[in-house]
C-alpha cells in the first residue's frame, strides 16, 4: 500500500475548493489518483466562521473519518472561538495529531491563512499521476500548497509542478 499524503491547498475565492474538490474526483474516477478523504472548508466574506464539509471517499469509508474532521476544524476555526478555557482542554486532542504531522504549526498556519472570502482543500491521497493532475486543473483558480506531509524532495516536486516559489513555511512581515 503507497503511503498516504495530507495537503491543505488555499484559493483565493470561497468556492475555490468546491471546484477543486470536483476535479479531484473526476481524477480519482480516472485512477489517476486514490483519494482516502477530502474535506473542504468555505469562508464566505462577512461570514463569522467558515463552512466546512467532508466529502465521500471514493475508496468506502473515509481513511481518517468525520471524527478526525471535526476534531481538526474544531481546533482550527472554532476552539479559539471559545475563549482559553476550552482551549487548555485541546491539549490532549492536538496532541493526537501530531502523528500525521500536524502541531501546533500546523494549525496555526491554517488558521493565519484560511480567513473570511477564502477557501480550502483538504486532501488525503496517494498514487497520484502529479503532471496529469496539473492539467486537469489547468484554467481553474490557481491554489496555493500551504501544507504537505511530504519529505523535502516530493514537496518541491509537487510545487514545481504547480509553479509555486514560496517555501512551505515561509516567514510573513
Amino acid at each position: 500500500m503507497a503511503q498516504s499524503t495530507l495537503t491543505v491547498w488555499k484559493f483565493r475565492s470561497a468556492d475555490g475548493a468546491e471546484t477543486a474538490s470536483t476535479t479531484i474526483q473526476q481524477l480519482a474516477r480516472e485512477n489517476l489518483i486514490t483519494i482516502h478523504d477530502v474535506a473542504t472548508v468555505r469562508w464566505d466574506e462577512g461570514a463569522k466562521k467558515p463552512k466546512t464539509r467532508q466529502l465521500t471517499s471514493t475508496t468506502g469509508a473515509g481513511a481518517l473519518g468525520g471524527s478526525f474532521w471535526g476534531m481538526l476544524f474544531g481546533l482550527l476555526f472554532f476552539v479559539p472561538l471559545l475563549g482559553a478555557a476550552i482551549g487548555a482542554a485541546t491539549g490532549a486532542l492536538s496532541g493526537a495529531l501530531t502523528d500525521v504531522g500536524i502541531d501546533d504549526g500546523f494549525i496555526n498556519r491554517v488558521r493565519d491563512e484560511i480567513t473570511p472570502g477564502t477557501s480550502a482543500l483538504f486532501v488525503m491521497s496517494s498514487d497520484a499521476v502529479v503532471d496529469k493532475i496539473h492539467d486537469a486543473f489547468a484554467g481553474q483558480e490557481p491554489p496555493e500548497l500551504i501544507f504537505t506531509n511530504l519529505n523535502a524532495e516530493q514537496e518541491a516536486a509537487l510545487r514545481e509542478v504547480f509553479s509555486e516559489d514560496e517555501p512551505l513555511q515561509a516567514e510573513r512581515s
